[in-house]
Parts: C-alpha cells; structure tokens; sequence
C-alpha cells in the first residue's frame, strides 16, 4: 500500500526541467510586473500565487489539457465572474470563498476549460485586499491582463524553445484495414479509448488521441524489437 505514495519517473531530461523553469520565472514576472504598470504593484502581487500556479502548467507541462489558451483564459474568467457574484451575494468570508471556488470548478468543467489555479484565483478575488475590493467588477481587469500577458509568453518561449505550444490537432492515425487483422495486438482506436476513460470516472489530463499515438508507437517499438530478437536468433 505504501508502494502507491512514491512518485513515478519524470520521462523528462534537466534539460527540460531549466527551460521550463526558466520560462516559468520570466513569464510570471513579465505578467505581474505588466499588471503592476496598469494596475499598481499591491494589485498585482495579490495575483502572484494563481499565475504563478499557471506559470507551471503553461512551461512545464504545456502539451496537457489543463494548459491550453481556452483553459487558462476561460478558467480565469470563470473563476473571476462566480468570485465576484459570490461576494456580492454572500460577502467575503472564508465559507463564500470556499463555496466560489467549488462553483468554478463546474463552470470551468462545464465549459471545458478546467484550470486547477482559477480555483486559487476565485478564492484569492473573494478574500482580496482592501484595494483590490475597491475595484469592485474592475477585478477582471487585471485578472484577465495578468491571464493574457502569461500566455502571450508561454506562446512565445516555448515556441522559441522547440516545444510546440499551444498543442496542435493530432492528425488521424492510420487505421488496419479489417481485411487484414494485426497480429497479436489490437487496432485501439481515439473511441476506444475514450469510452475507457469515462468507465474510470476520472479527470486524466491526457486527450485520447495523445494515448492513441502513444500506444500505436508502443506497438511499432515492440514490432521493431521482436523482430531484432528473431534476426538475433537466426544469427543474422
């Protein structure tokens, strides 16, 4: 049982992990520092811990589903909206807080742009400081500013960097004619795996066309490794 609280291996190189860090640094300042020209500085560093959050999904993990640009700016405009409803009706204590955050998340899954630090963001706009509350519905000025400048930068240094960004459409996997079934494995399809995924019941920030590419690459390695063994035997 202890088994399952250990991390599994990063598939990624240092490498990555400086660009990332890197971009995540320059990002997150650029995007506090523009709010603060706009907005002033106390108002900009209340902001600093979601797009911060934000900051690493857009660097380091930017081919996932919670990273793309609707996400981010969906989810901080979702966020923003039910925060200020929420503390317009209820006030601004610890319970709305909580109860704002909660409603984002089923705005932001309902319309598909799920960003886990607009949840941070909704709590964050409920409890403001005093000059952030002066704003009043103006909040969303600079949430939506800070919001913009990120991504404006992941677009930006990721592409820079090589790393394609924001995730582009897979093209279609060819598919094995039925007259000519594949040998020991299945052709496993973007449906099939997708009727998987909803028997989990589970959010997995993978699209099923990312797992379908993954697993047909998988059975070319394997094909490709078998056939090496085969040729090995034969003393080829």
């Amino acid at each position: 049982m202890f088994k399952r609280w250990f991390p599994a291996a990063i598939n990624t190189r240092p490498s990555e992990w400086s660009r990332a860090a890197i971009g995540m640094a320059f990002g997150t300042m650029f995007s506090i520092w523009l709010c603060g020209q706009v907005f002033g500085i106390e108002i900009a560093q209340h902001l600093v811990g979601p797009l911060g959050a934000s900051a690493v999904l857009l660097f380091a993990v930017s081919s996932g589903a919670l990273a793309q640009p609707w996400s981010i700016l969906g989810g901080y405009l979702s966020a923003g909206v039910i925060a200020l409803l929420v503390a317009h009706v209820l006030g601004r204590t610890l319970g709305s807080a909580c109860l704002a955050a909660g409603m984002a998340l089923i705005v932001m899954c309902w319309l598909r742009c799920l960003h886990p630090p607009a949840g941070a963001l909704a709590l964050t706009l409920v409890l403001a400081d005093p000059l952030t509350v002066a704003l009043d519905w103006k909040e969303l000025g600079p949430v939506m500013l800070g919001a913009a400048s990120l991504l404006l930068c992941a677009l930006a240094y990721n592409n820079l960097t090589r790393v394609r960004y924001p995730k582009r459409p897979n093209e279609p996997v060819p598919m094995i004619p039925a007259d000519h079934p594949p040998g020991d494995t299945l052709a496993i399809t973007a449906q099939d795996l997708k009727q998987a995924l909803a028997e989990m019941e589970a959010f997995i920030d993978v699209t099923p066309e990312d797992l379908e590419q993954v697993i047909h690459a998988s059975e070319r390695y394997a094909k490709r490794r078998i056939i090496g063994d085969v040729l090995a035997g034969r003393g080829v």
